[in-house]
């Protein structure tokens, strides 16, 4: 008897499946509010050189060089007193000696006024980003192993409690260095969150509605993609930001109480007893028979499973028919991942303010995922994927080639673009599931 029989036996997509589903949302809604919190705590807003009084020549000031009228961000041009007249003898642009004064009117602060992040340093700022991600490339290997080897609902458990405490470590860190630490060690925990939050919906669903449950899962990123967009604009202090999008996480731990763990992951492991006992709940709350629950039905499952987890990363590259799959499915990946943050991190320029360019992001994503779903069935799921990467990209360059003044016009187009983006994101997942065998997806 396989698991997939038992499950149907007690209820594959039911009562107890909308409660699993329900918690699985409340950590996948809160992945935007962190993978995307770049675009306002590490802003870099409006500035210039400070300007104060040299020693020795008191009431003479350094001047900020305007270039056509306008202060330069980070020039500074040096003036002196000579005989009571006031001459040029330096002029030159550098390093403003007396730090820097920001634009306060959009962020109170952000890790680039809190640092002086800007000018020179500028890109200390934006490799923030950078090594948040090179932490979810990590967390995505560490964590695959870590809930094969001790259970989805203990590291997610885990996850959700290290990605509390990084939190409230960055909001209150004091140096760049800390800060930059516990964000890419974030990136690791989120990464867990991600990939162990989707597998365990999949693994209490049947067959047949596993892409209505990933869709459904997917969803709920749109939703914190669009609180994030609020959250954002009722808080301009970054460090209460990193806070505000914290929080969320204390309340996800303790819905984990109701969560169940894999009954799939616990029969693989031999843990015939616990399984029975969710798949039992399960019944329970879905009105079906438990009747075929016996342990001996249950240690052929087991079996079954256990014969199955003889497989490694190695396997993706065993036949030439999944050399192919699995090389194409990562450069698809690797273009839809490029197009969606390379979107959803350029959020200023297009003349409307960012928090509600980061809104409509958010909006747009919800409809592009529902349609998608459709849309798939009619055109097919290779045909999807291409057609959703090439208007991704066309309308980007599109985007580039209008003139800024157009601002209406251009925002248009990049939420257009931000929907083709989200439908290819969105195939990207139901496609390269549907690409490999079971045992190795």
């Amino acid at each position: 008897m396989s698991f997939e029989e038992i499950l149907n036996d007690v209820g594959g997509f039911s009562n107890f499946q909308f409660l699993v589903l329900s918690i699985l949302c409340l950590p996948r809604a809160i992945l935007p509010l962190h993978f995307l919190l770049h675009n306002f705590v590490s802003a870099t807003p409006a500035h210039r050189c400070a300007l104060r009084s040299r020693a020795g020549h008191l009431g003479t000031p350094d001047f900020t060089r305007p270039d056509d009228g306008i202060w330069s961000s980070c020039g500074i041009y040096d003036a002196e007193l000579t005989t009571g007249n006031l001459t040029r003898e330096k002029n030159w642009t550098g390093p403003c000696p007396h730090g820097y004064v920001y634009d306060r009117s959009e962020f109170s602060s952000t890790t680039a006024t809190e640092w002086d992040l800007v000018c020179e340093e500028h890109r200390l700022n934006q490799a923030l980003a950078t090594y948040f991600f090179l932490g979810v490339t990590f967390g995505a290997i560490l964590f695959g192993h870590l809930s094969d080897k001790f259970g989805r609902k203990m590291i997610l458990v885990a996850a959700l409690a290290g990605t509390t405490m990084l939190g409230v470590t960055s909001a209150f860190s004091s140096s760049y260095v800390m800060f930059a630490v516990s964000r890419a060690l974030s990136g690791v925990t989120l990464s867990g969150m991600s990939i162990i939050g989707t597998v365990l919906g999949i693994e209490w669903t049947d067959v047949k509605h596993r892409t209505l449950t990933g869709t459904i899962i997917s969803l709920s990123w749109s939703v914190g993609n669009m609180l994030l967009a609020l959250l954002a604009y009722a808080i301009r202090d970054w460090r209460h930001l990193m806070l505000a999008v914290t929080a969320p996480c204390v309340l996800t731990l303790i819905s984990c109480w109701w969560l169940p763990e894999s009954a799939r992951w616990l029969l693989a492991n031999g843990r015939t007893i616990e399984a029975r006992e969710c798949l039992l709940r399960c019944a329970k709350m879905n009105g079906k028979n438990a009747s075929r629950l016996q342990p001996e039905f249950l240690d052929k499952a087991a079996a079954s499973d256990v014969a199955n987890k003889t497989h490694s990363y190695l396997d993706l590259l065993k036949t030439p028919q999944l050399r192919k799959i699995t090389l194409v499915s990562g450069l698809f990946w690797f273009s839809v991942a490029s197009l969606y943050y390379g979107i959803s991190f350029r959020i200023s320029g297009f003349g409307v303010s960012i928090y509600l360019t980061q809104f409509i992001y958010g909006a747009i994503e919800a409809p592009a995922k529902i349609l998608t779903y459709f849309v798939l069935d009619w055109i097919g799921r290779r045909n999807g994927q291409a057609g959703f990467l090439i208007m991704t990209g066309a309308l980007i360059a599109v985007n580039a080639a209008i003139p800024l003044d157009l601002s209406v016009l251009r925002t248009c187009v990049a939420v257009v673009a931000k929907g083709f983006s989200e439908a290819a994101f969105t195939t990207a997942f139901l496609y390269s599931a549907e690409l490999f065998p079971t045992v190795l997806r």
